[in-house]
Parts: structure tokens; C-alpha cells; sequence
């Protein structure tokens, strides 16, 4: 994906409950909003981000929730 063409940027790996498996992407528009991409096997539960981001960041993608997937402990 190319920034400069309004498409998203990857900024940070999503990584999996394993602490070494990256799940999914956390990706930044050129509008400013950020949107997480899973990898082919779909959402799975979220132990980190790496690098981390800001508390706003992690807010907007709803990290708290990307924890809880699969848990049953939906928000």
C-alpha cells in the first residue's frame, strides 16, 4: 500500500497470545484514521502491539476489545 496515493501505511504488528506470532496489522490512513488488517486466518485474541502506539491509537482500533476476541467477554 502507498501513503502517497491516500492508501494505508503499516504501522505496528499485531502479535498473537503466543507472544511471537503477528496476527494482524495496524494500518494509518492518509486521512488519519487507523484500521486493523488480520492476517488469512481472521481475528484472533491480540497480547501486544509492536512498536506500541499512543493511548488515542490504541483507543481507535479498540484494543481492550482486539484482547478479548474469542474470550466470550465481549464489550
Amino acid at each position: 500500500m502507498n501513503d502517497d496515493k491516500g492508501e494505508g501505511v503499516a504501522i505496528a504488528n499485531l502479535i498473537g497470545t503466543d507472544g511471537c506470532s503477528i496476527v494482524g496489522w495496524v494500518y494509518r490512513w492518509s486521512a488519519g484514521a487507523h484500521a486493523v488488517m488480520w492476517d488469512v486466518q481472521g481475528p484472533q485474541p491480540v497480547s501486544e502491539i509492536q512498536p506500541d502506539l499512543t493511548a488515542e491509537q490504541k483507543q481507535e482500533i479498540g484494543l481492550d476489545d482486539l484482547k478479548r476476541i474469542g474470550s466470550g467477554k465481549g464489550g
